[in-house]
């Protein structure tokens, strides 16, 4: 439902994850003109939800952490890159003074891909070997049938994350479709064990706001069930970028209490954003 004022809007999810336990709803499609609009506009929906038994309220969030959230909070001022959310320039502010606090961090880091690559992994004509597990590329075919694919792991290696709430195939396979003709094959990854079993996967993706060559590849997400195939995931994905002509990665939207935080420090990645989820309770 749209919810606005003269100089700001935004949309409230109703069935937003709860917040401990809590009847929660989220504050999505945020824009403010200024600081005072914004936390108006963020008052009165605090105050209309909860007239309507709403216990807490969440955001930036549209609706679920499967679809764009977090507030950007700190930046070195370089430009967005794809699928990163942005916010306007006086969000934080007008969150804060309407009494909202974060919830969750996250971070963005940045590595050149001379400095990213890890000496110590063996790659062969494009196959990365080590401990019996073996990185391939998606081959191009059946985009459907990858997604299928991507949305079986997501939802597998992401059910106990923070805020997370079940999304259906469709759904997952709406979400994908705009980003589908954006991709490169060579940076979609899966990672399977002697036996052909798949115990990891890795999705990636040139920065297409860089222009028509651009020199930014994007780590978006990956998961691993098997100790050091994050990691391996990681350093392919890093040397075929290399070989392709990129020169620098980033590693995108990570929690800050994520073991992917640490593991793109091992890849030289330095923070260049952080961002937040916020959130108000209204019971109290």
């Amino acid at each position: 439902m749209e919810c606005a004022i003269e100089g700001a809007s935004c949309l409230i999810f109703r069935d937003a994850p709860a917040w401990e336990g809590r009847r929660t709803a989220s504050v999505g499609r945020f824009r403010c003109d200024s600081a005072t609009a914004g936390r108006d506009l963020l008052a009165r929906a605090a105050a209309d939800l909860a007239a309507e038994s709403y216990e807490a309220l969440i955001g930036p969030m549209d609706g679920d952490t499967w679809h764009s959230y977090r507030l950007v909070t700190e930046s070195d001022g370089s430009p967005p890159f794809l699928m990163e959310p942005v916010s306007g320039a006086f969000d934080t502010e007008a969150f804060t003074a309407a009494g909202f606090t974060p919830l969750s961090s996250y971070v963005s880091t940045r590595t050149t891909l001379d400095a990213a690559i890890a000496p110590e992994a063996v790659s062969i004509a494009g196959v990365s070997v080590k401990g019996g597990v073996s990185v391939k590329a998606w081959d191009g075919s059946d985009a459907a049938g990858l997604v299928r694919q991507l949305y079986a792991m997501s939802a597998a290696a992401f059910r106990n994350n923070a805020f997370f709430k079940p999304l259906d195939e469709q759904g997952f396979l709406k979400l994908y479709e705009p980003v589908m003709p954006l991709v490169d094959p060579r940076f979609v990854l899966f990672a399977r064990n002697e036996a052909d079993a798949l115990v990891g996967f890795l999705f990636g993706m040139p920065d297409r706001l860089e222009g028509a060559t651009p020199r930014t590849v994007i780590l978006k997400t990956y998961a691993s069930a098997q100790r050091g195939v994050g990691h391996l995931l990681a350093d392919h994905f890093h040397r075929s970028a290399r070989a392709a002509g990129f020169t620098h990665a980033i590693h995108a939207l990570m929690h800050v209490d994520n073991i992917s935080l640490e593991r793109s420090a091992r890849h030289s990645g330095t923070v260049f954003r952080r961002y937040a989820l916020l959130g108000r309770r209204l019971d109290a």
